[in-house]
């Protein structure tokens, strides 16, 4: 039997979510917040999916989110409200696969939840994720933290190498600054964003023949940065 995850600190929502996915045969897992949430997802390997509540007192569904990202690839369904557009479009960005906005539709609900499902089992997404990354001539092993750049290994502070290695799992994605601190700070960017532009310009020098003209990590004007 499927095991689903339902987190909200909306016990009456978390409770309905429940009766619409056993009536479909799913075994369901509720949790309250986001603390329970990472602990029941540490506790049991089983649970196939996520359905996770953005906004919840203490640790809210982004930063959750964060966290599972760090030790699981489990795929998460956002439950928002609808007025959540920004913490949609970030928590995209940081990992989810998809949202469903309150109040939902029953049907809707169950059918994305089938979506998922369907993909994580078929497509072998319990698998591991791969451990060394290769974008041209630069290599990040990230077994052994191993950085290479044309073939020189390269000295990384941990927040650079944190850095390198969001883009390098996710080449071709455009990262606002404040997604970037959030995925690498573990917290909201509170108008800390010219903290990442720093960082990157170091992490240019290192990893760049022309730091001034970069070949891996690009400037979107008015969106982020991305690495093409």
């Amino acid at each position: 039997m499927i095991k689903i995850l339902v987190c909200d600190d909306d016990r009456d929502i978390a409770a309905a979510v429940k009766i619409y996915l056993s009536a479909e045969g799913y075994d369901v897992v509720t949790a309250y917040n986001g603390n329970e949430a990472i602990a029941a997802l540490k506790d049991d390997p089983d649970i196939s999916l996520c359905l996770l509540d953005i906004m919840m007192p203490g640790k809210d569904g982004i930063e959750t989110l964060i966290e599972m990202r760090g030790f699981c690839n489990t795929p998460v369904i956002f439950l928002t409200a609808k007025g959540e557009d920004t913490d949609k479009i970030l928590g995209l960005n940081l990992g989810a696969d998809d949202y469903v906005t309150k109040p939902f539709n029953p049907s809707e609900l169950v059918a994305r939840v089938r979506s998922q499902v369907r993909r994580y089992t078929t497509l072998g997404a319990r698998a591991s994720e791969p451990d060394v990354y290769t974008n041209g001539g630069l290599t990040v092993d990230d077994r052994s933290k191993r950085v290479t750049a044309d073939g020189a290994e390269i000295s990384l502070t941990k927040t650079e190498y944190q850095i390198l290695l969001l883009f390098m799992k996710n080449r071709n994605k455009t990262f606002s600054p404040a997604e970037i601190y959030a995925a690498v700070w573990n917290m909201p960017s509170a108008g800390a964003e010219n903290t990442v532009a720093v960082h990157i310009r170091h992490l240019r020098e290192k990893i760049e023949i022309n730091p001034a003209e970069p070949r891996y990590i690009k400037v979107l004007w008015g969106y982020g940065y991305i690495m093409e």
